[in-house]
């Protein structure tokens, strides 16, 4: 397999898991918030988060939602013809300085002879340093054959 071409939809079997991780830092609350225009307190105002209750300042979920979406584009980049669906459920705040590790696996494959590839669905997971799961999700990509 040529490694700068991502995996290909003939590649995959039921069972596949892919890992990765990233540590979420100041910068990404910071700018997330600046980009998208999400000024909400909780993530921007320790004064009033501390009020809250999560105790502090948390990270947007959009920010959680992208660190597992992004291996998913890594993963199959040159091979994806689109991410179809991404279905998160956020299930613990994420903080500055967390280190966030991401695990997909390849949950249905369903062939699309007419594209020459296939729609995979994949599960994902996402922990904490602390092994807390801080969110769950679903996708679906439709991909090329290699």
């Amino acid at each position: 397999m040529n490694m700068y071409i991502g995996r290909s939809f003939d590649e995959l079997s039921l069972g596949n898991e892919f890992e990765t991780s990233l540590t979420l830092t100041e910068a990404h609350i910071v700018l997330g918030a600046g980009l998208f225009c999400d000024f909400n307190p909780l993530h921007v105002d320790e004064a009033f988060a501390a009020k809250s209750r999560y105790g502090g300042r948390i990270a947007h979920g959009y920010l959680t939602s992208n660190a597992m979406a992004a291996p998913l584009g890594m993963l199959f980049h040159s091979t994806a013809i689109a991410y179809v669906e991404h279905h998160i459920r956020f299930t613990h705040p994420v903080r500055a300085g967390d280190t966030l590790k991401v695990k997909w696996t390849v949950i249905a494959l369903d062939a699309k002879p007419k594209i020459e590839g296939g729609l995979v669905t994949l599960g994902g997971t996402c922990t904490n340093q602390d092994g807390v799961e801080v969110a769950n999700a679903q996708a679906k990509m439709l991909v090329h054959n290699g």
